[in-house]
């Protein structure tokens, strides 16, 4: 293939694009390998998750429990007074040998003096006792509605701390963890693009997410992307923040920047907002605590949620909804559909985010509206969980990813990274075409999987259409942007167990390369040494591969 301007000119024969070489072309022969459009995560919260990457001890991918208290124990050993170690997101107690989650007595033994703080998605959290103590969880400790703090015999914290069903508890907990310096956020979030880079991702759209500010929260990613320093393409949408004021918040905002405003000077759809979501007021959003029942969305919520959607189709903002439950799905489809008739929609795109118990009536009604539904690989940590819970009748479809295919919906594929699933994306492309958790647990039968080509597509050119870019985005062909990925592994031939080890050797956004791996390191641009120097990504990287230590 041939490349000029940042798009594909040319894909042919060897002969046919050989014969375009010019004096100042670059050839890269990658040797047979297979090549695929570059991976788009459609829904991800690295804006966020940038901000703390280097801070966080990551236990993506490590196979026993005992692995995982070891690097705390290690880790202890360098942390500094004043900060703590956190293991936040990418991981389940489904995926160790010892199918649990670790005590508070296992986190003080590993790191007496130092706090831990453990989090598994947003069901439940674990803290060890110098953790309690900075935290000042004591007997007189109350906790927000829908959450707990444990109490023993005592009447003293235990250190877990349960979403049931709202992960309140855990958001403030997280919120009190001490910050890292402007700098080292600068630092962090460019190490966590760049691992996106090193599993194939090219585009990622952020979603935004609790405690994510606009706009303040946003100024080291606008900072990166003025200095045209991001490696991937960045759209995000801004979610409301403060319950029962998200209707000032988006009447502040859709009058302070316009959807596809782009602020990266260097690239074309380099780092661009488009629109609202995924929360547009927290009324209408449930949650996705699979170890506590399904929770009933407010009755007021269809009158909020109706004034906060008026506005953004009058002003043409983009939009996305968090529901987990088709119960929700449902409310929430009630209050589109009066919208949309008395200020229509007109082809605005907006789409449901997860969707694990979708149904096909209302599959039928987000198809009649032109919306689109984004799907993550949630059930590869929380699978477990629901069949524990719901059975495995129920789920078998959980999310009926064939039936979304065979109906046209569009669908994008995403992570929900970092504080929920992993960023790896290849964690998702196996469980789409084996329906399998992290525990090994199989859930769907061959009506309910993807073929490792339509899972693909849903990662590339599927996800393309949820910022307006699938004309131009997520294919290898002329015209097309061109972002690609060389992988370390084929894809399409490789055993099915080994699709979750790929990585990429070799990425490219807008024709210029931003990851190198292998033969191709030495094409790699140069990145800063990881701040602060006790980082846990600096010792243990971010992502546990097989043979690793």
């Amino acid at each position: 293939m041939a490349i000029r301007h940042g798009r594909f000119v040319k894909v042919g024969t060897d002969e046919e694009i050989l014969a375009m070489r010019g004096e100042a072309t670059h050839v890269i022969d990658v040797q047979g390998r297979r090549m695929i459009p570059g991976l788009n995560d459609s829904h991800s919260h690295y804006i966020r998750g940038g901000l703390a990457f280097t801070a966080i001890l990551r236990w993506d991918g490590v196979p026993t429990l005992a692995k995982g208290l070891e690097m705390i124990r290690q880790q202890a050993l360098r942390t500094p007074k004043g900060q703590w170690i956190r293991v936040i997101g990418g991981w389940t107690p489904h995926q160790f040998l010892e199918k649990r989650l670790p005590t508070p007595e296992e986190l003080t033994n590993a790191a007496p003096d130092t706090p831990v703080y453990v989090q598994y998605f947003y069901s439940r959290a674990v803290v060890n006792k110098a953790g309690l103590q900075a935290i000042e969880f004591d007997e007189q400790t109350q906790s927000p509605p829908g959450s707990r703090l444990e109490f023993g015999p005592d009447g003293k914290p235990t250190g877990l701390l349960i979403a049931d069903p709202h992960p309140a508890l855990l958001y403030k907990s997280i919120a009190g963890l001490p910050a890292l310096s402007p700098e080292e956020q600068v630092n962090s979030t460019l190490h966590l693009f760049y691992q996106l880079a090193r599993f194939g991702l090219t585009s990622v759209i952020d979603v935004g997410g609790g405690g994510q500010h606009y706009p303040g929260n946003y100024k080291t990613a606008e900072r990166l992307a003025e200095q045209a320093k991001f490696p991937l393409r960045v759209s995000y949408f801004l979610f409301a923040q403060t319950p029962g004021e998200e209707y000032s918040d988006f009447q502040k905002w859709v009058t302070m920047v316009p959807p596809n405003t782009n602020t990266d000077p260097l690239r074309e759809d380099g780092y661009v907002i488009e629109g609202g979501g995924e929360y547009l007021v927290w009324e209408a959003a449930d949650f996705e605590n699979f170890m506590s029942p399904r929770p009933e969305l407010n009755p007021n919520m269809s009158e909020h949620l109706k004034k906060v959607v008026t506005l953004l189709v009058k002003n043409r903002w983009p939009f996305r909804l968090h529901a987990t439950y088709d119960e929700s799905i449902s409310r929430i489809l009630d209050v589109l559909e009066t919208v949309n008739k008395e200020t229509p929609f007109h082809g605005l795109r907006w789409s449901i985010e997860h969707a694990e118990t979708l149904k096909e009536p209302n599959i039928d009604r987000i198809l009649a509206l032109g919306g689109g539904v984004a799907i993550q690989d949630r059930m590869v940590f929380l699978g477990d969980d629901f069949l524990n819970r719901y059975g495995a009748e129920a789920a078998s479809h959980t999310p009926p990813l064939r039936m979304l295919l065979d109906k046209g919906v569009p669908v994008g594929m995403g992570t929900d990274g970092t504080r929920g699933s992993s960023f790896n994306p290849w964690v998702g492309l196996h469980w789409l075409v084996t329906g399998e958790t992290a525990g090994g647990t199989r859930l769907y039968g061959p009506d309910n999987l993807l073929t490792r080509e339509e899972a693909l597509r849903l990662y590339t050119v599927g996800s393309a259409w949820f910022s307006h870019e699938e004309q131009v985005k997520g294919r290898i062909a002329p015209g097309q942007y061109a972002d690609f990925a060389v992988l370390s592994a084929d894809y399409m031939k490789v055993p099915v167990e080994d699709i979750k080890q790929i990585e990429s050797v070799l990425t490219v956004v807008d024709g210029k390369i931003v990851y190198g791996a292998q033969e191709y390191a030495s094409l790699m641009p140069a990145l800063p040494p990881i701040q602060p120097d006790w980082s846990p990504v600096k010792y243990f990287g971010s992502y546990w591969k097989k043979g690793s230590h």
